[in-house]
């Protein structure tokens, strides 16, 4: 069986310098917020061109951490009992979609473009009211939404932005790294990320010193010193561990990227013009966390696909509008081109552990379908 993902693969060829560092770990005794976060938290934000780095415990939190943040510093003070609108994609992981709930916010979702499954930048203006606050774009499977046109338009109506980059480490647009587009971003070390921890994990980054301060103290249950609490805040601190072991990777994550863009490639110019294939644009470097193609027959295609002994994935089947934990929250009916991805979408392997004959072996079966 052709795995669609397989950690222990994935993580082998870095063991040896994970044991080495668990070892000096546990000499060490300094388990949480030490310096293995502190360092990582400076490594990452230089590699994602950002002043600030504040490690939490996983993506959610990050992005629930950044929008109570902004409410401090923004006043998101609801007015006549009418709730801050936060604009999101109405196809991204429902993640996005329940750090607004968290907050008390209420989720504004926008189609996205049906070319790149990213957040369609001409329905985020449709969507604009005075009681819009911020703009959550998601840049989906690996490649940055077109935050040329985002940004723009949250210079003219004054709206933040916060990005969603759990899926796009080391992706950019215009040679400009995700997370260092909005005034604070999110993202998730979850261990199948191009960045992958061997746990949970998760970060926020900032080129805004004051947020910085603010989202440090609310990571820590409010406080900036022991036992001192000035905020009502979590308990959302990315481990030590998981920092070790992240640093260990992070030197390589350039080459992970490029070894998934290089079997990408091989999808690309290999798999016959039935699939829809990612879209590939000038100025954007995709890294490809997930290979998504799309068939009218996708339920048929992966059932096919697994008895030829090839393992897929669906990101995501149900559209987060039609998640029974969201009725009575979000209006389902008006997603049409969501609903139209959700039920076409196909994950094909594309992990460092796969080989280039791997993917000869999936475009091969897939070519007969």
């Amino acid at each position: 069986m052709l795995p669609y993902e397989n950690l222990n693969q994935s993580n082998k060829s870095f063991f040896k310098d994970y044991q080495t560092k668990f070892n000096q770990f546990l000499e060490k005794g300094w388990f949480i917020l030490g310096n293995e976060v502190a360092e990582f938290e400076k490594e990452f934000a230089q590699y994602s061109q950002s002043k600030h780095c504040i490690g939490v415990g996983n993506g959610l939190d990050a992005l629930s951490i950044i929008l109570k943040a902004l409410a401090e510093k923004y006043d998101f003070s609801q007015n006549n009992n009418e709730k801050t609108e936060i604009i999101v994609p109405s196809n991204t992981y429902i993640a996005t979609i329940l750090a607004i709930l968290q907050n008390g916010f209420k989720p504004v979702l926008v189609e996205p473009d049906i070319k790149t499954y990213n957040i369609n930048p001409v329905e985020i203006e449709k969507a604009i009211t005075p009681k819009t606050k911020a703009i959550m774009p998601v840049h989906l499977y690996g490649k940055v939404c077109q935050m040329d046109k985002i940004q723009e338009i949250a210079t003219k109506y004054n709206l933040l932005i916060v990005e969603d980059a759990a899926q796009a480490h080391g992706a950019n647009f215009n040679n400009q790294k995700a997370g260092s587009f909005g005034i604070a971003n999110g993202f998730s070390f979850y261990p199948t990320k191009n960045l992958g921890a061997l746990g949970d994990g998760g970060a926020i980054t900032t080129n805004d010193s004051e947020l910085n301060e603010i989202i440090r103290s609310l990571r820590n249950y409010g406080s900036s010193k022991k036992y001192y609490n000035e905020k009502i805040g979590y308990n959302s601190r990315l481990d030590e561990l998981q920092a070790t072991f992240l640093r260990i990777k992070l030197q390589k994550l350039d080459e992970i990227n490029n070894h998934k863009r290089k079997l990408a490639k091989i999808y690309l110019e290999n798999l016959k013009s039935d699939f829809i294939l990612p879209v590939v644009e000038k100025n954007f470097h995709d890294v490809y966390h997930i290979f998504a193609i799309r068939h009218e027959k996708r339920n048929e295609l992966k059932e096919f696909l697994l008895k030829n002994e090839i393992q897929t994935e669906i990101h995501y089947p149900i559209p987060p509008a039609e998640q029974k934990a969201l009725e009575g929250v979000l209006d389902k009916t008006n997603f049409p081109i969501a609903k139209q991805v959700h039920q076409t979408i196909l994950s094909l392997p594309i992990s460092y552990c796969h080989t280039e004959n791997d993917i000869l072996r999936v475009i091969e079966v897939m070519n007969i379908f």
